[in-house]
């Protein structure tokens, strides 16, 4: 993915989420970020600081067991997906996986290595790396991508 390259260190949760934040008001609506890391790394944390950047107020939850949780918001549609559980990247045709990148929506992805072959590409992607408590996160943001110095 070539484009610009941000190195950050988050050194808790709430610095995770307000990254997240960060970057859901620094980037533009229907652009597909993708969060890679290892289990407990951040990713959740960071997809609902996006949210709340956003103005989402209510519960934000792991979609793990659903594998996609939407958010209808006033100025924007969030669906986040957690491939993780994922058997098979051909089970994405079934539940309509193009139709979640109609309509200008922003698309979280996390575990999207699990989706390869039928994800887009990212516009932005995220990579969580844990150093004992804190977190080293590089942003790789693609050419057509608009997202402001972060």
């Amino acid at each position: 993915m070539p484009g610009r390259v941000f190195d950050r260190r988050a050194d808790d949760a709430e610095a995770m989420a307000r990254l997240g934040a960060l970057i859901a008001r620094a980037g533009r609506r229907g652009q597909c970020v993708w969060l890679n890391g290892p289990l407990a790394a951040g990713k959740t944390t960071f997809a609902r600081g996006y949210l709340r950047g956003l103005g989402f107020e209510g519960a934000v939850k792991s979609p793990t067991f659903t594998l996609v949780e939407t958010y209808q918001l006033e100025t924007a549609t969030v669906h986040h997906f957690d491939l993780y559980r994922m058997a098979d990247p051909a089970e994405l045709e079934f539940i309509g996986i193009d139709d979640y990148f109609d309509a200008g929506a922003d698309v979280l992805i996390e575990w999207p290595e699990r989706g390869l072959g039928f994800l887009p590409a990212a516009d932005i992607e995220i990579t969580i790396e844990p150093r004992d408590r804190a977190r080293d996160v590089v942003i790789r943001v693609a050419e057509r991508a608009y997202l402001d110095e972060i």
